[in-house]
């Protein structure tokens, strides 16, 4: 747990203190950021793929690291993903970089143990607008590429801002106030998100989580139309018929740092990070 935990925080704070500001406009910083997630990829033995794409006449790139399963490898994937790209004006320590060592914790740890079913980690670039709800977005170069290949995939997990949490009373907040009457009023959770045709792929992870983690976790899959419910990348796998959810802090609904460059690495609690990693891996082992 120590050692995760250790990871985590060192990871957010190169991204967010070292390297800083990860917008679509700081492509030397992109590059760092990039030729970072494929040192620590490479350094688990992952099998690493990387896939350019081109957007305002610049080049981006997604990151893909792979860890064969230790069951049939004839198996459908399972596909786990982070955005590392900021918005301009924050160093996004929360938005993204939490995601990004949860997911190379998860990368980590899998290649040390390997779970039943082989696993693709994706670190995307361009999530932030203006290439935001677009196809120009790197998850959505990468699903529509799954799709043309005809890829058999199991399910997709986004990770968007894992540490972010507060046990004051009121201090989560949602997007109408009948979720009040559902769902807690302290953000000490973590959400996993999707629409209703993920909802038992959703569930089934869930269900995993809560035997697997003392860290609260609550669900929703819902229609689009619910603000949040598609913010992350999890939506363009959605596209092309993938069931996909987002574990996330619940970003705006709870932090007051999101989008700001208040989103620093301090503000993170990486003992509850390091437990849904821990949970989370614990969880995925049984799909």
């Amino acid at each position: 747990m120590e050692e995760i935990k250790s990871n985590l925080t060192d990871t957010v704070y190169y991204l967010s203190n070292v390297i800083g500001q990860r917008s679509y406009l700081d492509i030397e910083k992109l590059d760092m950021t990039a030729q970072y997630i494929v040192e620590k990829l490479s350094s688990f033995g992952c099998k690493i793929e990387r896939q350019f794409f081109q957007y305002r006449g610049n080049s981006y790139c997604n990151i893909i690291g792979a860890v064969k399963g230790a069951e049939n490898s004839n198996d459908s994937i399972l596909l786990i993903g982070a955005h590392y790209d900021t918005i301009i004006g924050t160093p996004g320590a929360d938005d993204n970089a939490s995601g990004i060592a949860g997911m190379l914790e998860l990368a980590r740890l899998a290649a040390a143990e390997p779970l039943r079913r082989t696993v693709r980690f994706a670190a995307f670039c361009l999530e932030e607008p203006p290439a935001y709800m677009t196809k120009n977005m790197g998850s959505y170069v990468y699903a529509r590429s799954l799709k043309e290949a005809k890829t058999d995939i199991y399910g997709m997990i986004s990770l968007e801002m894992l540490g972010y949490y507060s046990g004051e009373k009121n201090s989560q907040y949602y997007p109408n106030h009948i979720f009040n009457l559902f769902y807690p009023d302290k953000g000490n959770f973590i959400a996993f998100v999707g629409n209703i045709s993920s909802m038992g792929f959703t569930s089934k992870v869930k269900n995993n989580f809560k035997t697997a983690s003392t860290l609260t976790v609550e669900s929703l899959n819902g229609l689009s139309i619910i603000p949040g419910v598609d913010f992350s990348d999890h939506r363009n796998f959605w596209k092309f018929g993938y069931p996909a959810f987002m574990i996330t802090d619940t970003g705006f609904y709870r932090n007051p740092n999101y989008h700001e460059a208040s989103d620093t690495a301090s503000t993170l609690n990486y003992d509850l990070m390091a437990e849904l990693v821990r949970g989370l891996y614990k969880a995925l082992k049984t799909l």
